[in-house]
């Protein structure tokens, strides 16, 4: 999977902008990077393989449902 980059300097520096002290704001940076990196997001390309896969399993199960009627009505 693609991970997703984080400026954590912008990030401290933005915090610190909004009323945190140094150390408080590293250790939300810190934390929200380690959070981050335990996340496992899907990107556009893992969501486009999925689809890929489902359309090829929907695709052989008509498949199978055709040859199985096709079978049925011959016997019947």
């Amino acid at each position: 999977m693609t991970s997703i980059t984080l400026d954590t300097h912008k990030f401290v520096r933005r915090l610190k902008e909004s009323g945190f002290t140094e150390e408080q704001a590293e250790a939300v940076a810190d934390a929200f990077k380690e959070a981050q990196g335990e996340a496992e997001l899907a990107t556009k390309q893992d969501l486009r393989e999925l689809e890929y896969r489902l359309i090829i399993k929907l695709g052989g199960m008509m498949v199978v449902a055709v040859g199985i009627v096709a079978t049925l009505d011959k016997i019947l």
